[in-house]
């Protein structure tokens, strides 16, 4: 096949949820165009089409405030901003759209209309990731009517609709659009296997002087991912492990006083050392303030055999069952509780690594997830 994968941005979860994709797929021998603003190299072995903008304004699902005026929540947009940014996906999609037998639109936004738009002009089949940031500001009253008239048409009429939970299709989506279960495809995020290994840790207690116990928590130091919550948590269990951060954002300052001595913020890593970070980490804690659609890093610390401790509901409970770590309630002192139970009980932590391993394996590697994938779509563009 020939499929073209349309992005609203490069984006960071999603994004690299997208690039996956996109390898394995060329992997199992289809053809992928892959398109956003600032494409740049993309990914080896695509053809990478640049969405060139009319604005230095990058539409964006959530906002960073560091990125200062560069960036606009594409929600919080007018019908007017909407219409002078539509044509510039529509115009880089067309322009491969030929010789494309299926097309993907990420996230129900502005590419979602570019993709119904374009796919439907050329009678091409399309389908729509829906991830739960693109559609979660319109419960929230966001999205100019119009526009969301359009993205709600968009919806209603792709051929097929792929989210990563039951929890972003049943609470998200279903709410507002009316599309049937038949045209659901719930594909989790995946892991690389191979990144995300216990045994891939070579060097990186020495290379951060971390002690041999430790806690792991990676994300945005943004009051939405919580990690406020973490630092909150970690007062109950900081006698036996100090607490890693992995990110940054406006609150690192704050953040690190407020800590003191119970661990250390280790700003942005590359990408391998923050698998080993995870894969070497004795457990996983997360505390957002926002229910998760998903949440790749719990998946990430299921395949390093790492247990996770996470606040509960949202769709984290499809990826951590009893066996692989403990959901709580919402405030930073059960957290904390659970987090000091683990610590102190080796022998669970042990038999959860076990389980945690096998269940990324069986659920969460690539290489199952875009074989998936790739038969979903085949059977919309035959």
């Amino acid at each position: 096949m020939k499929i073209a994968i349309l992005l609203l941005n490069k984006g960071r979860g999603s994004g690299e949820v997208a690039r996956q994709h996109a390898r394995y797929l060329i992997g199992l021998g289809h053809k992928v165009y892959f398109l956003h603003p600032g494409v740049g190299d993309g990914v080896n072995g695509a053809v990478n089409v640049d969405v060139k903008l009319h604005s230095d304004v990058v539409p964006v699902q959530e906002y960073l405030p560091s990125a200062g005026n560069l960036q606009k929540q594409a929600a919080r947009m007018s019908y007017r901003e909407v219409m002078e940014y539509l044509p510039d996906y529509e115009t880089a999609l067309e322009g491969i759209i030929q010789d494309v037998d299926i097309v993907i639109g990420h996230h129900a936004n502005l590419t979602a209309i570019a993709t119904r738009k374009i796919a439907g002009k050329f009678k091409k089949p399309y389908v729509l990731f829906s991830h739960g940031t693109g559609i979660e500001p319109r419960h929230e009253g966001l999205w100019d009517d119009r526009v969301w008239e359009m993205i709600k048409e968009a919806i209603e009429k792709a051929d097929g609709v792929l989210v990563t939970t039951d929890y972003v299709r049943d609470e998200l989506v279903k709410p507002l659009v009316d599309v049937p279960d038949n045209r659901f495809l719930v594909l989790p995020c995946g892991v690389d296997p191979d990144d995300f290994r216990p045994d891939n840790t070579e060097g990186i207690r020495e290379k951060y002087n971390l002690p041999e116990t430790y806690v792991i928590c990676p994300g945005a130091l943004t009051q939405s991912k919580g990690p406020q919550n973490v630092v909150d948590a970690s007062e109950h269990y900081s006698e036996y492990a100090e607490t890693i951060f992995i990110g940054d954002g406006e609150l690192r300052s704050e953040l690190e006083k407020k800590l003191g001595s119970r661990g250390r913020f280790l700003g942005f890593v590359s990408s391998e050392d923050k698998a080993r970070l995870i894969n070497r980490a004795t457990l996983l804690v997360a505390a957002p303030e926002k229910k998760e659609h998903f949440g790749i890093i719990y998946a990430e610390a299921l395949a390093g055999g790492t247990p996770v401790v996470a606040y509960e509901g949202g769709g984290v409970a499809s990826i951590v069952t009893p066996t692989e770590g403990v959901l709580t309630e919402r405030n930073p002192k059960a957290l904390g509780n659970k987090v000091n139970y683990l610590l102190q009980n080796s022998g669970l932590r042990k038999q959860m690594s076990r389980s945690c391993r096998a269940r990324a394996v069986k659920n969460y590697s690539y290489p199952v997830l875009v074989k998936i994938l790739s038969e979903w779509l085949e059977s919309f563009a035959r």
